[in-house]
């Protein structure tokens, strides 16, 4: 036997760049990179503001999630996002076990909102964090990018709101990034349903949950059968918001191959 059972275990990596942009015109850039191994998995991205935008708020973010893989499902053990602007910084860290959050904190320790709907216990159960739930796997054999991987749901939860998102499939299209990947792409609707940790009157989260227009782009990562988004467009008043990868450098790990007695 030439290649042992480790063969057919998925590996990959991503090394992504994406840039944000309101009606045409750039407000952000951030990078991605994924690393899929045999047993665990890790994630990181970091971003921020530019252009006209900086002057303002001259924010900067990152995330990172990292845990195991199991049967190919990506099972996250802890995720931590930063946030900082001129005025304050934010860090959220999750413990996670088998998609239920054991420990969640927000440091500083945010002011009690009454507004706020609260989360509970059951809410904490059978999710994902943000970062692993973008991260789309489609489980068997079939073909990955077809309209059934579109039809999917996930609840999310991000330290401080719990979410579903739900997909539905749209259409088959070609992308390009400038550096990587050329090839078709999965492009689903996604609708985002606030349930948990939300003040119900904010406008952005009511508009938000009203949208039917929002649409992910989404493509494989090489060697595995998780999809991950390529583009991200939500409409707005001032224009479309568009996330896009103007870099997507993907590859399969090579397989370990056993040695033969």
């Amino acid at each position: 036997m030439l290649f042992g059972p480790e063969a057919a275990k998925a590996q990959g990596r991503l090394d992504a760049q994406y840039e944000a942009t309101l009606a045409g015109i750039p407000v952000g850039k951030g990078s991605w990179t994924i690393e899929i191994g045999d047993d665990a998995f890790s994630a990181s991205a970091q971003g921020g503001t530019a252009g006209l935008l900086k002057a303002f708020t001259g924010g900067t973010g990152t995330g990172a999630s990292q845990g195991r893989v199991v049967n190919g499902a990506l099972v996250a053990t802890s995720y931590t996002a930063t946030t900082s602007t001129s005025k304050k910084s934010e860090t959220i860290r999750m413990v996670l076990a088998n998609g239920n959050v054991k420990d969640a904190t927000i440091e500083p320790v945010p002011p009690v909102d009454a507004d706020r709907i609260p989360v509970t216990d059951a809410h904490k159960k059978g999710v994902f964090d943000p970062m692993t739930g973008s991260m789309l796997r489609v489980p068997g054999t079939t073909e990955l990018l077809s309209p059934d991987s579109c039809r999917t749901a996930a609840g999310v939860f991000d330290g401080r709101m719990r979410y579903d998102l739900k997909l539905d499939y749209k259409r088959l299209e070609t992308v390009k990034a400038e550096r990587g990947y050329h090839g078709p792409a999965l492009v689903c609707a996604i609708y985002f349903v606030p349930i948990a940790g939300y003040i119900p009157d904010r406008p952005v989260i009511k508009y938000l949950a009203a949208q039917r227009n929002i649409e992910i782009t989404l493509v494989p990562i090489a060697g595995t059968r998780i999809l991950v988004p390529f583009r991200m467009t939500i409409p707005t008043p001032l224009g479309p918001a568009m996330l896009e990868a103007t870099s997507f450098v993907t590859a399969a790990a090579p397989p370990r191959v056993a040695k033969t007695q």
